[in-house]
């Protein structure tokens, strides 16, 4: 699956939605990491019961989020992810604009959680990765299409990186999942601005 066939706009608010649930998200993000994983497998891995694991991963399937993977044997009936990358533009609409600030706000909750639980066992980390995560704050004077612009150039540099996460063949020796959120938010402007 290549990389550009592996995007998908999200437009449809009802999706938004869908995909903004947590536990939907863990399950897709351990789809990503896994390649394929059984409802029974993924449960485990998420803490939950296999039948909640079952229903959250047949509402990402009605919204086209994963799939049905080739079973290993008669008896699995494994998922995978139907693209690694969603995007979403704003819209005018009330109901596309609250869905998306809905999914934002949960992906940025579960990236602030991820990020509390790196700080307590960052230091049992083997060096080179004690200091390779963590926030950076960098603050920005741009117009709108140069933000636009930055995360154009931000996504570019990341795809050979994001293209390794379905190949486990490509992914060298000493790497890890990693998640990178990235968040370009417009400050309101001050007296100093105009």
């Amino acid at each position: 699956m290549s990389l550009e066939s592996s995007r998908r706009r999200l437009d449809d608010p009802a999706a938004m939605r869908a995909f903004a649930h947590p536990v939907r998200l863990a399950l897709h993000e351990l789809l990503m990491r896994a390649g394929a994983m059984s409802a029974a497998e993924a449960a485990r891995e998420a803490g939950i019961s296999q039948a909640l694991a079952s229903y959250h991963l047949r509402q990402l399937a009605k919204y086209g989020f994963v799939e049905q993977a080739e079973a290993r044997d008669e008896r699995e009936r494994p998922w995978k992810v139907t693209e690694r990358v969603q995007e979403w533009d704003d819209a005018r609409e009330p109901e596309h604009s609250a869905a998306r600030s809905l999914l934002e706000q949960v992906i940025a909750e579960r990236a602030l959680a991820r990020l509390a639980e790196w700080g307590e066992r960052r230091r049992d980390e083997p060096e080179p990765w004690r200091s390779a995560g963590g926030v950076s704050n960098i603050y920005l004077h741009a117009t709108p299409d140069e933000v636009a612009a930055v995360g154009a150039a931000i996504t570019e540099l990341l795809e050979p990186l994001m293209a390794r996460v379905g190949d486990p063949a490509a992914q060298p020796d000493g790497s890890r999942p990693v998640l990178l959120t990235q968040v370009l938010v417009p400050l309101p402007p001050t007296g100093s601005d105009d």
